[in-house]
């Protein structure tokens, strides 16, 4: 079961007044959805940072099934064990959906033929037609391209999913279907999933909500 665990976690910017983050323990496990709000400022991006191993602490530590992120390849780690979900999705645009799908399946070795099938399971199981797979990404709506960016995300076979606002561009009935789609993930496919978030929609179709406030975690 991969689980991420933060150990006494702290961290402060170069000439900082205060922590951005706060002697933060916590553990994320496999099988749940986890919330994290708070206002602008409250730390919610840099423990982000730190989860994706974008940032290292300035005390304390981030480990991944038992093992400080200190000590891993970063590199592979953020390649093979963590995907991440924008609020911007963040596709390539000269890419078609198709092959933003492929495309992280290939940087793991994935040959282009076995890379297509798979990615066109992905996206079907998301609510992406076959029609839409040989679109460019600014031909979708605002749902559709954050459905294709959850897909992406799933390419790799890492099991932990970090979202950063990943509703934060959509109205109300394409949030209502994004939450659905990672807490089936969570709950039916047994990934972790990790929202940052100022949508409390999302707080409450967490299973964990936590807020983050002056740099400290807490569950609500």
């Amino acid at each position: 079961m991969s689980t991420l665990a933060l150990k006494n976690v702290t961290y402060t910017y170069k000439n900082a007044q205060r922590s951005a983050v706060s002697d933060v323990s916590c553990i994320f496990e496999e099988g749940k959805v986890y919330a994290i709000v708070g206002p602008s400022g409250s730390g919610k991006s840099t423990l982000l940072s730190l989860l994706a191993g974008l940032d290292l602490p300035t005390e304390g530590e981030v480990a991944f099934d038992g093992d400080s992120l200190a000590q891993l390849n970063l590199d592979r780690y953020r390649r093979e064990s963590i995907s991440m979900i924008f609020q911007a999705f963040h596709l390539f645009p000269l890419m078609t959906v198709m092959e933003n799908v492929c495309f992280p399946m290939e940087l793991c070795g994935v040959t282009p033929k076995d890379a297509k099938p798979r990615a066109a399971a992905l996206l079907e199981g998301v609510g992406i037609t076959e029609e839409q797979m040989d679109r460019f990404p600014s031909k979708l709506s605002g749902g559709e391209r954050q459905r294709v960016a959850i897909a992406r995300s799933l390419a790799s076979n890492a099991k932990i999913i970090l979202g950063d606002e990943p509703t934060g561009n959509l109205d109300g009935a394409n949030t209502q279907n994004i939450i659905d789609i990672l807490c089936s993930l969570a709950h039916d496919k047994g990934y972790c999933v990790i929202i940052v978030t100022h949508d409390m929609e999302v707080a409450e179709a967490a299973d964990v909500a936590l807020k983050m406030r002056d740099g400290e975690l807490r569950v609500i």
